[in-house]
């Protein structure tokens, strides 16, 4: 600290002296390096831990807290003499991130019945306008879909307080026979309004809250007449869920792991026309989801990754609302959105472990094995899926080129037998994803 104890000018008097203690703090900050990012952004967060007196373990905190910031690169700081011995200057250097990223993608992660085989653009900024305020937008198309997703969050505070919002669209056809002879098509829209705070924040942990409005609407046609299709929807095949949605997220992360926590309460309510259709899954409802996931660093390029997830309901749900099990990034070893239920259960489990480096290229191939599992469930009158517990094991490889290039192919074998003919990939047990920045 830059305090000091200061002996006056005095008359001792019965051997007693009169020591006066000066507090020290910062009295300025300069902020230099900064080109595109407003150097406000990194002068409120730092003035967060600077009080009288100067702690330099929280202001280290804070200066490590900005280096993990995406949108910082680089951060130093030096602590110099002002006018006053016990006010400091604070000069701060900083490096700009690149927060563009353009990047094309391709994969298996649909539903056969629109066609499985996806692909696309997504376009992400992380300073638009110089506020660390972030940007991301997504195109995906099969052969009978298309999805156009977008969102924007800026900061609202130096505690890293944020607005978000999201909103997106989807059209679809399905295309699977026979069902393709019905022409049946479906589009649905998305918007989000969400508030996120971080309460407590270091470089190692996080603990955040967060309050979300969201608002879905869907609509389904059969040979060119609107046609309801799943339970709730009206006579116009029309779905329209607005819910009020609650969450809680916390990190903790050091250089062998990082654990992960999230929890959602849905609230749905009846307001702006919300679906509520007599003896039919409507618009209100509660519902809880939980998310976890960890994540061990064994040995080099050696990773254990855990996830878990889970979902429980009070009543019967609306499709929108209902917990797929099967398919990429769930159960592998079944077709997308095998199983669609209320409550639901997934664990999945995989090792990576590095076969071949090519570091010329920055290249690193895995072979990863794995196991998953799901079970769902139903409320009200559905009865439950039979069979409505699937597990699969298998085993996948991935290539990565730095951050430029990530690929990866898996192999699942079913565990539970389902009678489904083995008509795509997905139902052959392969799934696969191809990540590729272009800038």
């Amino acid at each position: 600290m830059n305090s000091d104890a200061v002996i006056s000018p005095q008359t001792i008097k019965e051997g007693v002296v009169t020591i006066t203690i000066v507090e020290g703090t910062v009295a300025e900050i300069n902020i230099t390096g900064t080109d595109h990012l407003n150097p406000n952004y990194v002068k409120d967060r730092l003035e967060l831990a600077i009080g009288t007196p100067l702690d330099l373990n929280e202001l280290l905190e804070a200066l490590r807290l900005l280096q993990i910031d995406p949108v910082i690169e680089n951060i130093s700081a030096e602590l110099a003499r002002g006018v006053r011995p016990e006010a400091s200057i604070l000069n701060v250097t900083v490096t700009e991130a690149n927060t563009f990223d353009l990047s094309a993608f391709a994969n298996n992660g649909r539903s056969p019945s629109v066609g499985s085989f996806r692909r696309g653009v997504s376009l992400y900024h992380g300073n638009v306008f110089g506020l660390a305020d972030k940007f991301n937008f997504a195109w995906a198309n099969t052969d009978g879909s298309d999805s156009f997703d977008g969102s924007y969050a800026i900061p609202i505070n130096a505690r890293n307080g944020e607005i978000i919002l999201t909103a997106g669209y989807r059209d679809t056809e399905i295309i699977e026979e026979p069902f393709n002879r019905l022409d049946i098509l479906g589009d649905s829209v998305y918007y989000e309004l969400t508030y996120r705070q971080p309460i407590v924040q270091s470089a190692t942990k996080e603990f955040a809250l967060g309050l979300t409005f969201s608002r879905q609407e869907s609509s389904t046609e059969v040979l060119d007449t609107p046609f309801p299709l799943s339970r709730g929807a009206d006579e116009e095949g029309e779905t329209k869920i607005s819910a009020i949605r609650l969450f809680q997220e916390y990190i903790k992360r050091n250089p062998r792991d990082v654990f992960a926590l999230r929890s959602q309460f849905n609230i749905g309510v009846d307001v702006f026309d919300a679906s509520d259709e007599e003896g039919f899954p409507d618009s209100n409802f509660l519902s809880w989801r939980g998310q976890g996931q960890y994540v061990r660093l064994l040995d080099r390029d050696t990773l254990f990754v855990v996830r878990t997830e889970i979902q429980l309901a009070t009543d019967e749900l609306l499709a929108l609302e209902q917990f797929s099990l099967g398919g990429f990034n769930s159960v592998r070893g079944y077709r997308q959105d095998f199983l669609l239920t209320d409550n639901a259960f997934f664990a999945s489990a995989e090792v990576r472990i590095p076969l071949l480096r090519a570091p010329e290229v920055e290249g690193l191939l895995q072979i990863i094995p794995f196991i998953d599992f799901g079970v769902g469930w139903n409320n009200g009158i559905i009865p439950d899926p039979d069979p409505n517990a699937i597990a699969g094991i298998g085993v996948g490889l991935q290539w990565q080129m730095g951050d430029r290039l990530d690929a990866r192919i898996d192999f699942g074998v079913p565990l539970t037998d389902t009678n489904i003919e083995e008509r795509t990939w997905q139902e052959n047990g392969i799934y696969f994803n191809i990540n590729y920045k272009l800038f």
